[in-house]
């Protein structure tokens, strides 16, 4: 039986996510973290590609 993490109920085994409030048990929770960070990683790449195509394409003013 797998326990939940937020609300203490007892789950039966391989279930993904808690009957009472939903929420990921902990066998699962730690794939979650992992997408999680490679979410944010992806996120930051293409923030800085953003950034550096901006800084290119956008026109200087010569004062």
């Amino acid at each position: 039986m797998s326990k939940c993490l937020y609300c203490q109920q007892d789950n039966p085994p391989q279930q993904p996510e808690c009957r009472n409030c939903g929420m990921p048990l902990p066998a699962l929770a730690d794939a979650a973290g992992e997408r999680r960070q490679r979410r944010f990683m992806w996120f930051c790449i293409g923030l800085t590609v953003f950034c550096a195509v901006m800084i290119v394409w956008l026109p200087r003013s010569i004062a």
